[in-house]
């Protein structure tokens, strides 16, 4: 129990803190937490593991929100990151989690190479809502679950696992997962440009799990049967065809899918800054294109 001078917590005395440095000009900002289904799975891993520190993951909210994470480092199972509290020197926060196995990959991106969905939802920068799913057929999943799932540690004094600067982190992470899903897949062992290269050559190979997902698409294609001549051959009557120009699920997603350029130095993201640009391009196209038109009752 605190009493202005220090407190007790499960038998262990807790002197008072020291006033807290100013959060850095370089600190990260957390805007909105979970904003993404994926990025709000992340964060409840770290909430429902760390259920016994609930003190401790507010202050680590509260931390986030004020920008005193700073100098995060994604690489393949580990995180890193740096934490402006009351010492001079930032407190260092580090995350290790496992890496799948290559086998687990391959078998991972067999599963997703079934469906043609969730190709264009990555390089839409969207998480599929099935892919765990899929890593669970391989026998694994994208997320933590467990504590063995997750290690974690801090030089700060704090006994806790999690202290405030580890939850600082975690949320910090789930916000950078919202705007770059493909951290998740290089955190568990596979670069963005890996996972989409074996997904276009698993797809394109014309196996059983490439034709299986096109006929799921349409089933009057078969693609065993598919001649050169006949490419540009009408397979169905188009007098009744209909179409509908939408907004698109994710806007820049050719943005997204590029990443940032090799000599990007900017504090914002290629995304953050020209995305605006490209939605607002993306809307004036859709309004000219539908100049003069009613919407129909299924739009």
């Amino acid at each position: 129990m605190s009493d202005g001078r220090g407190w007790w917590e499960r038998g262990t005395w807790y002197p008072p803190s020291a006033k807290k440095l100013p959060p850095p000009a370089h600190g990260i900002k957390v805007k909105k937490m979970g904003a993404t289904w994926w990025g709000q799975r992340w964060i409840e891993a770290l909430e429902r593991l760390s259920a016994q520190y609930a003190n401790r993951v507010a202050r680590g909210r509260t931390y986030a929100r004020a920008g005193r994470v700073h100098d995060l480092v994604v690489s393949v199972g580990s995180v890193r990151a740096r934490v402006t509290g009351s010492r001079r020197t930032p407190y260092v926060v580090t995350f290790k989690i496992a890496a799948l196995s290559p086998a687990t990959w391959s078998k991972a991106v067999e599963e997703m190479a079934k469906q043609a969905l969730f190709s264009a939802q990555l390089l839409a920068g969207e998480m599929p809502a099935e892919i765990d799913e899929a890593f669970r057929r391989a026998g694994a999943s994208l997320f933590p679950s467990t504590r063995r799932d997750l290690a974690t540690d801090c030089t700060c004094p704090d006994v806790a696992n999690p202290c405030k600067h580890v939850a600082a982190t975690h949320y910090v992470l789930g916000e950078a997962f919202d705007k770059d899903p493909f951290l998740l897949f290089e955190l568990r062992g596979r670069a963005k440009a890996d996972v989409l290269d074996a997904l276009r050559r698993a797809r394109a190979a014309g196996g059983p799990a490439s034709r299986a997902a096109v006929a799921a698409i349409n089933p009057t294609v078969s693609l065993d049967r598919a001649a050169a001549e006949g490419y540009d051959r009408e397979r169905v009557p188009l007098a009744g065809l209909r179409f509908r120009i939408e907004a698109p699920a994710a806007h820049a997603a050719t943005l997204r899918g590029l990443g940032p350029p090799a000599l990007w130095s900017l504090a914002e993201s290629v995304v953050e800054l020209l995305g605006p640009a490209y939605e607002a391009a993306s809307r004036l196209a859709r309004e000219m294109a539908l100049a003069g038109e009613e919407p129909t009752a299924a739009e």
